[in-house]
């Protein structure tokens, strides 16, 4: 029964002690920071760490991308892509689920990545 106790006693130590160093951390690490930059006011601080910017993906055009192109869009296989080069042209990249080419779900994770250009007609001259 001693053993059980003082077993006891160490795990209510080690678990005050674990709540003290979680409360008291945050503050110490600034304290230590800040004193760090007082004590070498020469040092340049490092930029703090930015998230990383997403890279900017060339929209691909569902009106004149071969299956090729079509098939590096999330979601479209070999089946998808002959249904969309089947279904063209389209006005608008929604008409990809109006025309139900594709259900709702899929379309929602690539409509950042498609746009529907329409070609351009040189106008007559009069």
């Amino acid at each position: 029964m001693l053993r059980w106790c003082a077993g006891q006693r160490q795990c209510r130590r080690a678990a005050a002690a674990l709540c003290a160093t979680a409360v008291l951390c945050p503050v110490g690490l600034s304290v230590a920071a800040t004193a760090s930059v007082v004590a070498r006011p020469g040092l340049a601080l490092a930029p703090a760490n930015k998230p990383a910017q997403p890279v900017a993906v060339k929209p691909v055009d569902i009106n004149s991308a071969d299956r090729a192109e079509l098939k590096t869009l999330p979601g479209v296989g070999d089946a998808e892509a002959g249904r969309i080069i089947t279904a063209r042209p389209y006005l608008s990249k929604a008409e990809l689920v109006t025309k139900k080419v594709m259900p709702t779900g899929p379309y929602l994770s690539l409509k950042d990545r498609v746009v529907a250009l329409q070609k351009r007609t040189p106008k007559a001259k009069s």
